[in-house]
């Protein structure tokens, strides 16, 4: 508590009590001290070893390739036409309903020649697609 000595005018105080701040801070430090060590513990474990699995793949996607010529490949084979293509998918849907295309588009390829054969693959009942790229 600050005390204003006698004598003087009732000015206000250009004084800052810093008391109060530093306790804060006090407190926040211990803080620090008791919680630091808690962070640092750890367990040590040894793991078991075990042989390295794969994911059971029933089906392999479905290779779905577009060229820079345009050139429509399912699984390698080349499509001579859209409507060939949209039924040999609705068979590969009938036979596997989990089915998984992987779209391999060349950068020369219209956006809209892939936006098509995406219409086309959603049109024939297949909601999984992944876009396959190359990474240099």
């Amino acid at each position: 508590m600050a005390f204003k000595p006698q004598g003087e005018s009732e000015e206000a105080m250009s004084e800052i009590n810093v008391t109060p701040l530093v306790d804060v801070m006090l407190v926040l430090v211990i803080i620090l001290l008791v919680t630091a060590p808690l962070l640092t513990q750890s367990v040590h474990v040894t793991l078991p070893k075990a042989v390295e699995t794969t994911a059971d793949i029933k089906d392999a996607p479905l290779q779905l390739g577009i060229d820079a010529q345009g050139l429509i490949t399912l699984n390698k084979l080349p499509i001579a036409d859209l409507t060939i293509l949209e039924i040999t998918l609705k068979d590969e849907m009938v036979k596997n309903p989990e089915a998984v295309v992987h779209l391999y588009a060349d950068q020369a390829v219209v956006y809209a020649k892939v936006a098509e054969i995406m219409a086309m693959v959603q049109h024939a009942g297949i909601s999984k697609m992944a876009f396959v790229s190359v990474q240099q």
